[in-house]
């Protein structure tokens, strides 16, 4: 290999990063990776600097919905620990992320010296990332490292989930040896024999149905094959629905989509439409309880088709391997569409032609608040749901064109929304993130409001403020539930440039939401006050459902 060509682990690093796709990568800053931010600082990787490691656990997160992949950069356990219940998530919800930490130099590991942000097991944080990714690597030789990276990350792409890579300070400069063979996404298993049964199956259960529903789950946007999904409709004529995680996954103006289905939180008609149907084709959905309405969904086995990244049930029937992909497009291969008129079809976007009367001095409530939002969404934005009513009172906002929405429906941490807007607006500057958040989440990672700030960024945030943890108070009164009130539209003024407003009324709302749509050269935050019991009925519903999980009382 030619002298110019050699390059250092850390170069090799941020190569293999660029390749993969990250063009940004969160974190704060250490001195057990200072050497390693700057070989990036050098890059064309630009570094966004969070104000805590959670917070850029959670940008990541959202940039890799959009973006693919996201990367962040951390230091030694003080980093790294602080990081763990964004990359949990993120592992849960199928979103791929690669994870880099600095660590001590090698020496000082040999030696076993007590050294600052160590607990006595220089292992620690390995150990715990082995638990919450696909594939976690220590770097231990310049001579190992180009392979370990490869594997890494080729892991990540093809699994679409995290992975860990911890770097010792005192290799980021060495020489990296490459020999030009790189690790690659491995091909999934395929059993063709399983797939071809699968198919034969579920197309002579289809084919003899009157009243077929498709419900479409997140794989289908994690695993980059809503296109796919687009066919099978096309070529059958199916209403099909979303579950909550998977909102979005085709634009929601399509004339066959009839709504979000969450078992009992679900409009009436979609509650219907799905479970009275004959035949329920469930694509890459998981069977959680929010995305399943806490677990009020009607699903009987013996009507339903599920079909997973890597397996199809069928009835009492396992088929495995057999990749998604290849099983939607056997069924697209070999279905005939039926008649539009036998099939029950009121397709969402019917909602839309109600138009919003305001009553300028009526005092806003949960459900005219959102009915007006569902009005004001542009067919570009990306809706960003808080964990909590935000979540469930959104599920019904239809998003036309090519809105995107993103929420935390299986992992639901509370506090997602904020820095997630962060890195949202980062992997799509030409499109606005919308988010939507209450008052309780918005407390525990505000501070990343600065950064947006920072960054010249121009969302709109809707701050919910309904006194505490609304959808704990659903679930379970308590004085837990309750917060500290804040002034909450004066706070993105400490933090720098940005216009922000607070509305009680009907009429507020509209003057507010007539400003923030003109203001494109900064944050327009709005605080929205609500009764404190107001919130979704949907959440309502959710609550009762919880509490007897729980086996909690009233």
């Amino acid at each position: 290999m030619a002298q110019s060509d050699v390059v250092t682990v850390g170069q090799y690093l941020t190569q293999r990063l660029q390749s993969a796709g990250v063009k940004h990568i969160f974190g704060v800053v250490g001195d057990y990776v200072l050497g390693l931010m700057d070989v990036l600082l050098d890059s064309s990787v630009e570094l966004i600097y969070t104000c805590n490691e959670l917070n850029a656990g959670y940008a990541a997160d959202a940039y890799a919905r959009l973006n693919g992949v996201g990367g962040l950069c951390v230091t030694y356990n003080v980093g790294g620990l602080s990081l763990v219940n964004a990359v949990a998530g993120a592992y849960a919800e199928l979103v791929p992320l690669i994870v880099i930490s600095g660590a001590p130099n090698s020496s000082q590991r040999q030696q076993k010296l007590l050294l600052h942000h160590t607990a006595g097991n220089y292992n620690l944080q390995l150990e715990i990332f082995e638990k919450i990714t696909v594939a976690a690597v220590r770097l231990t030789s310049p001579s190992q490292a180009a392979r370990q990276i490869d594997q890494t990350i080729a892991a990540c792409l093809r699994h679409r989930r995290p992975v860990y890579i911890e770097i010792p300070s005192d290799l980021v400069n060495q020489p990296c040896p490459v020999t030009g063979e790189r690790d690659l996404p491995e091909a999934p298993i395929i059993d063709i024999h399983a797939l071809s049964e699968a198919v034969e199956e579920a197309v002579s259960l289809l084919e003899q149905s009157q009243h077929p529903v498709i419900i479409a789950g997140v794989e289908l946007h994690r695993y980059g094959i809503a296109d796919q999904l687009t066919n099978l409709l096309e070529q059958t004529g199916y209403p099909f629905a979303t579950t909550l995680l998977g909102k979005s996954i085709i634009s929601e103006s399509h004339p066959q989509f009839i709504g979000s289905y969450a078992g009992a939180f679900s409009q009436e008609y979609v509650r219907q439409r799905v479970e009275t149907a004959d035949c329920i084709l469930c694509l890459g959905a998981f069977m959680s309880d929010i995305n399943l309405g806490g677990f009020t969904a009607q699903l009987p086995e013996e009507r339903l088709i599920n079909a997973n990244s890597d397996k199809v049930k069928i009835k009492h029937h396992f088929y495995s391997p057999v990749y998604l992909p290849d099983f939607i497009a056997g069924l697209t291969a070999k279905l005939q569409k039926k008649k539009s008129d036998v099939l029950d079809i009121k397709p969402a976007i019917e909602s839309l032609s109600k138009r919003f009367e305001s009553q300028p001095e009526q005092k806003l409530t949960n459900a005219r608040f959102y009915e007006r939002i569902t009005h004001f969404i542009d067919d570009d934005s990306i809706v960003i749901a808080e964990t909590g009513d935000a979540l469930i009172a959104t599920v019904d906002l239809v998003l036309q064109g090519d809105s995107d929405y993103i929420g935390q429906a299986l992992y639901t941490s509370i506090g997602f929304s904020v820095p997630a807007c962060l890195g949202v607006a980062l992997a799509v500057p030409n499109r606005r993130p919308i988010v939507f958040v209450g008052d309780g989440a918005f407390q525990m990672t505000c501070q990343e409001l600065s950064t947006i700030i920072r960054h010249q960024l121009n969302p709109i945030i809707f701050l919910i403020n309904n006194d505490g943890y609304t959808i704990e108070r659903a679930i379970h009164e308590g004085s837990y539930n309750n917060i500290q009130p804040w002034k909450y539209h004066q706070l993105p003024q400490v933090f720098g440039n940005s216009w922000s407003c607070q509305v009680r009324t009907e009429g507020e709302l509209e003057q507010a939401l007539e400003q923030a749509k003109v203001n494109h050269n900064s944050v327009s935050f709005i605080e929205v006050h609500l009764a404190r019991l107001d919130c979704s009925d949907g959440v309502k519903r959710l609550g009762k459902a919880l509490s007897a999980m729980q086996g909690l009382s009233d």
